[in-house]
C-alpha cells in the first residue's frame, strides 16, 4: 500500500509539477499586488481540484460508457505521458503541459488568470487528467485505495499552492534555470514511469 501510494505521490508530482508553475504564475501576475496574487492562487487550486476530483469519480464510468479497457487506456495514457516526458527533457513548451505563444497572449490581457490558463491546462491538463484516469483504473474496486488515491493527489495540489503563494521568494531561490534543470530530471522518471505503464497495459491486453 505505501508503495503504491509513493509511486502515484511521483507520477502526479512529476505530472503536475509544481515548481515550473512558479515563473509563469510570476510572469501572468507580474505587477499585481499580493491580494490579487493570493487570489488568483487559491482560486485556481480551487477550480483544478474540482476538476481532477470530478475526473477521477466519473472517469471510470467514462471508460466503461466507451468501451475502453482498462488495459488499453494504459498503452493509451503511457503514451502520452511519454510525450509529456520528453517535452520536460529537452525543455521544450508545447499544449500538452504548458500554454501555447497564443494563448500566453491571450492571457496576458486577462485580469482573472485563474481559470484559464492556471487551471486549465497548467494545473489540471490533458496530461493530469490522463494520470488520474489511470490511477482511477489501477485501484477500481477498492474504496480505500481510491480515498488514499485522492489523498495523495490534494497532497500535490498543497505543494503547488504553497508553491504559488511563494513565487517570488522561489524565484530568488531556484530561478528559471533551477526550475528547468529539475523539471529535466523529473522528466526522465516520468519517461520509465511511462513505458512502464505501455509495458503492463501491452500485457494485460495480450496476457503475456
Amino acid at each position: 500500500m505505501i508503495e503504491q501510494l509513493i509511486k502515484q505521490f511521483v507520477v502526479f508530482f512529476v505530472v503536475i509539477e509544481p515548481l515550473s508553475l512558479v515563473p509563469i504564475f510570476g510572469a501572468l501576475t507580474r505587477g499585481g499586488s499580493v491580494r490579487y496574487r493570493r487570489k488568483m492562487a487559491f482560486k485556481a487550486v480551487t477550480l483544478s481540484t474540482a476538476i481532477l476530483i470530478v475526473f477521477a469519480v466519473v472517469g471510470g464510468y467514462l471508460l466503461s460508457a466507451l468501451g475502453i479497457a482498462v488495459d488499453a487506456f494504459k498503452i493509451g495514457g503511457g503514451l502520452l505521458l511519454f510525450m509529456i516526458a520528453v517535452d520536460m527533457v529537452f525543455a521544450r513548451q508545447s499544449g500538452l503541459r504548458s500554454t501555447t505563444v497564443r494563448e500566453q497572449e491571450e492571457a496576458q490581457y486577462r485580469e482573472d488568470i485563474s481559470v484559464f490558463p492556471l487551471a486549465f491546462p497548467l494545473i489540471a491538463g490533458p496530461g493530469a487528467l490522463a494520470t488520474v484516469l489511470l490511477m482511477v483504473g489501477e485501484v477500481r474496486g477498492d474504496f480505500t485505495a481510491f480515498m488514499g488515491m485522492l489523498a495523495v493527489l490534494m497532497s500535490v495540489i498543497l505543494i503547488a499552492l504553497v508553491l504559488l503563494l511563494t513565487t517570488p521568494y522561489v524565484m530568488r531561490v531556484v530561478g528559471r534555470s533551477g526550475a528547468d534543470v529539475i523539471s529535466r530530471l523529473l522528466g526522465v522518471v516520468l519517461a520509465a514511469l511511462a513505458v512502464q505503464y505501455v509495458t503492463d497495459g501491452i500485457r494485460g491486453t495480450f496476457g503475456i
